[in-house]
């Protein structure tokens, strides 16, 4: 989102660049039942989100890398040395940027940020990767299983407990990619990285105390000294496309910035107007959009065993959404059920 970074909490999102971070509004699980002006923007910020993270970001990356010859390492550092600059110019508008100078002198927040920086520079690599080498549709399949892998590493981590329904998802999520490394005679580590990665990334920006924007602020920060150094190595070396392609592309790289922050902006906005549970669904669009780019127009392979593949993980993400559904429909029960007997007999003494 999928790919991309920003997830403060564990929680069932693509990539990575925003985390739900608002409370569900009143009217449970799924749609609230009102279809207000507030809902309306959030579904629209939502689509915009997770279908810019479906379709902008992975043809931008394959039209630097196989249009025009950039390595990941230098849409990686792009990415970084032109993005700041926009978030940095973003978050002295809202004024938080105050919050990313504080961040760096916090020892709290430092043992957080720090790894999470690795997590996700981690994250943005392997996928642009993936497009790059005409792999995209295991990005796919990676970000279908994101949240069956928060759910484990919170059992793992965090020791949450796992309901049946939760089992059996990450059950067949890891028969399905058995599957795909079977009948493609490898093990498909996109498919496992990218997950694994965003996952730990969200595992510690859960435990953070500074927002999705703020936080990625201080991750690009971290890593921009880094990405300097890996494009002047580049030009050095004569691998680097930038000022040396024609100028558009040079002024494409540049749009790096934008096409980062573009679906975070939109992201934060509807996990503030929706409920955790809308966006929990909106978010399969990212990685079902990236596999009929996949398909459809980037030309790879897809013999009997990737469909098998995507097939059961189809089948654990229904085990997973209906039994989050169910759970969150017990808990609004209970609750009126709490309310109701608390009401007749007059509330606690």
């Amino acid at each position: 989102m999928a790919e991309d970074p920003g997830a403060s909490a564990v929680a069932p999102v693509p990539r990575s660049e925003a985390s739900p971070h608002a409370l569900a509004p009143e009217g449970g699980p799924g749609l609230p039942p009102d279809t207000s002006a507030a809902t309306k923007r959030g579904l629209a910020f939502g689509l915009g989100a997770f279908g810019w993270w479906a379709v902008v970001v992975p043809v931008y990356f394959r039209l630097l890398a196989n249009g025009h010859g950039a390595s990941p390492w230098e849409i990686l550092a792009q990415r970084v040395v032109f993005g700041l600059p926009v978030l940095v110019a973003l978050l002295l508008w809202r004024g938080q940027l105050a919050l990313v100078i504080g961040a760096f002198g916090s020892r709290r927040a430092l043992k957080v940020l720090i790894p999470s920086t690795v997590f996700i520079g981690i994250n943005w690599f392997f996928f642009i990767k993936s497009v790059a080498d005409g792999n995209l549709s295991h990005a796919s399949l990676g970000y279908y299983i994101n949240p069956l892998v928060s759910v484990a590493l919170g059992f793992l981590f965090l020791g949450e407990r796992l309901r049946p329904g939760q089992w059996g998802a990450v059950g067949l999520a890891a028969v399905a990619v058995g599957v795909l490394a079977w009948g493609e005679g490898s093990l498909p580590y996109i498919s496992i990285v990218l997950p694994l990665s965003f996952g730990m990334y969200g595992l510690l920006r859960k435990q953070a105390s500074v927002g999705p924007a703020v936080g990625l602020a201080f991750e690009m920060t971290v890593l921009l000294p880094l990405c300097i150094g890996l494009m002047v190595w580049l030009m050095a070396g004569e691998t680097g496309i930038f000022l040396r392609a024609p100028a558009w592309v040079s002024g494409l790289m540049l749009l790096g910035g934008v096409v980062t922050i573009v679906p975070l902006l939109c992201f934060t906005a509807a996990a503030r107007l929706l409920p955790l549970s809308t966006v929990g669904l909106l978010q399969y669009l990212a990685p079902t959009g990236q596999l009929l780019l996949a398909f459809l127009f980037f030309g790879e392979e897809f013999g009997v065993e990737k469909w098998v593949a995507f097939a059961l993980i189809w089948v654990a993400i229904g085990v997973f959404t209906w039994d989050a559904l169910r759970h969150n429909a017990r808990i609004q029960r209970d609750r009126r059920d709490a309310r109701a007997l608390a009401a007749g007999t007059g509330g606690p003494p």
